[in-house]
């Protein structure tokens, strides 16, 4: 009896110690607020400086000439782009592959190996923004048998996005001044701030592929947004 005594207590105090734990993890409830609204912002910023991926594809009998001819034609485009001012250390292998080639199988015969697909890719990063149709040019000029497309980028977009924060909270108190006095309520303090993390930063925009498209290429400005949720109080 004694025995059971002491396993039912061990079973109580695991139930206790699991539910103490499970309450530990759960995240804490944001405080009760009587308006919530949430708020947007955003600000234009022009980019800092591109990438371009571009590479070449070779074919061979072998796949050591597959490999000599493609190291070949990269090596001239990485001299043409340092040449132009490219650091080497902005030049990055982003793909290499080495593939089999195959004849189309006739009838139940198999598949006839012909020769070897060499591809390979790099991302160059482009610092100074304006000379982007000039590399455009470079790489086509040096043997690039494909590039990929152009991307502005943002080096430190921290403060841009912090304006649009500010834009943010500006409009949801705006909001909730709104519906404070629409409702014959006097708005209070902030009871408490959630930012959407998914939300804040630079709005995605397409990039058209520049295979042969003609330049001069315009970097233009990108949008940066903020999304925040405010809970305020109401004042007595």
């Amino acid at each position: 009896m004694r025995g059971r005594t002491f396993a039912f207590a061990a079973i109580i105090a695991a139930t206790a110690h699991c539910a103490a734990s499970a309450q530990a993890q759960r995240p804490p409830a944001l405080p009760d607020a009587r308006i919530v609204v949430a708020g947007e912002g955003s600000v234009r910023v022009a980019p800092d400086y591109a990438q371009i991926r571009s590479g070449v594809g070779s074919h061979a009998k072998t796949a050591k000439e597959a490999t000599d001819i493609n190291s070949k034609a990269m090596a001239a485009i990485a001299a043409a782009l340092v040449n132009a001012g490219i650091a080497q250390k902005d030049i990055q292998t982003s793909r290499f592959s080495l593939q089999p080639v195959y004849a189309q199988a006739q009838g139940n015969s198999e598949a006839k190996l012909t020769g070897f697909s060499v591809s390979n890719q790099v991302t160059v990063t482009i610092r100074q923004i304006g000379k982007v149709s000039d590399i455009l040019d470079l790489l086509i000029a040096s043997g690039a048998t494909n590039v990929g497309g152009v991307e502005f980028l943002h080096d430190d977009p921290s403060k841009a996005l912090d304006q649009a924060r500010e834009a943010a909270f500006a409009d949801a108190r705006r909001k909730a001044e709104l519906y404070a006095h629409t409702s014959g309520l006097t708005l209070g303090r902030v009871a408490w701030i959630t930012e959407d993390a998914g939300y804040a930063g630079p709005v995605p925009l397409a990039r058209a592929s520049l295979a042969m498209v003609p330049v001069p290429i315009s970097a233009g400005e990108d949008t940066l947004q903020a999304r925040v949720t405010v809970g305020f109080d109401v004042a007595p």
